[in-house]
């Protein structure tokens, strides 16, 4: 017998609710990601890791409402079943299929105004250890998508969900499909960093470089009060986005929709459209439809 039919026949032999029932899913490794992450000095203070939950989001918030989150505290689910996306629209996944964590910011140092950068410094972040760690292209779909490419299209690997917690905290929640097969894809725009080629899907070392990236960009812009040129964040998620360049269309609160070619993200972190009256209009707020290239 293989190494790969012992490890199929013990797949089969174990019982469906076991935390070994899918062997191509091992959990995560709670002692050695806080040994790899929590260290004096730096961003993260805690990490927790739940089997299930509805939401870490969520529960992150509650957690510091109640005083009992201190900044850099990070939740990591390995099922979540209540994940939210923006526009409250659900994400579901199976168990230990990807990652889906969030983490608790104070940014204290930064104006309320600039607040509006954290999902895209968060962004940035995540495609840039994704790129480290799994070796593969990602790009950013304005305002949170993390985009990756199977088969020569373009698809959905994973969103970024910001909510205020309190007077000075926000709750940043990010869900990344690592492992998901083809038919287990929720809708067929969707895609996971294995079905885009990843050169590792273990998901141990690629939530600590997402979070060591995180810790980087959130440092270099709290260090310059939140200013993103100064930080370099404007620069680097321009760079990055796959939106800018695009013909598009912005839905927008109130039943109102925008088509104009995205040719700019402005130093509030809005997409800037030029319409076809020539306008250029800022959108700050939006669902966001790629139409083509421009």
């Amino acid at each position: 017998m293989t190494p790969r039919d012992a490890a199929d026949d013990n797949h089969a032999n174990t019982p469906p609710g076991s935390r070994w029932s899918d062997l191509d899913r091992p959990p995560l490794n709670t002692t050695a990601l806080r040994r790899g992450l929590v260290r004096e000095g730096g961003l993260w203070t805690g990490v927790d890791v739940v089997q299930r939950t509805g939401s870490t989001n969520s529960d992150l918030v509650a957690r510091a409402a109640a005083g009992s989150a201190a900044e850099g505290a990070v939740l990591v689910a390995e099922e979540q079943t209540a994940g939210r996306g923006r526009l409250d629209r659900q994400w579901t996944a199976p168990p230990r299929s990807g990652l889906f964590f969030s983490v608790l910011l104070r940014p204290r140092e930064v104006p309320v105004a600039r607040w509006g950068w954290l999902p895209l410094l968060t962004g940035v972040a995540v495609a840039t250890g994704l790129s480290r760690a799994a070796g593969v292209d990602t790009a950013l779909k304005w305002p949170n998508d993390l985009l990756v490419t199977v088969g020569g299209e373009e698809r959905k690997a994973g969103g970024i969900l910001a909510e205020r917690a309190g007077d000075d905290g926000v709750v940043i929640g990010v869900g990344v499909n690592v492992t998901l097969r083809a038919e287990e894809l929720p809708v067929p725009q969707a895609g996971s960093l294995a079905l885009a080629g990843a050169v590792s899907t273990d998901r141990d070392p690629l939530l600590r470089a997402m979070l060591r990236s995180l810790e980087d960009w959130y440092g270099r812009w709290r260090g310059a009060g939140g200013d993103p040129v100064a930080s370099g964040l404007q620069e680097t998620y321009v760079a990055g986005c796959a939106t800018l360049g695009r013909v598009v269309r912005a839905e927008l609160p109130g039943d109102r929709s925008v088509v104009g070619e995205a040719v700019a993200v402005d130093a509030d972190g809005r997409l800037v459209l030029a319409t076809e009256t020539g306008f250029q209009e800022p959108v700050g707020a939006g669902d966001i439809v790629h139409l083509r290239s421009a």
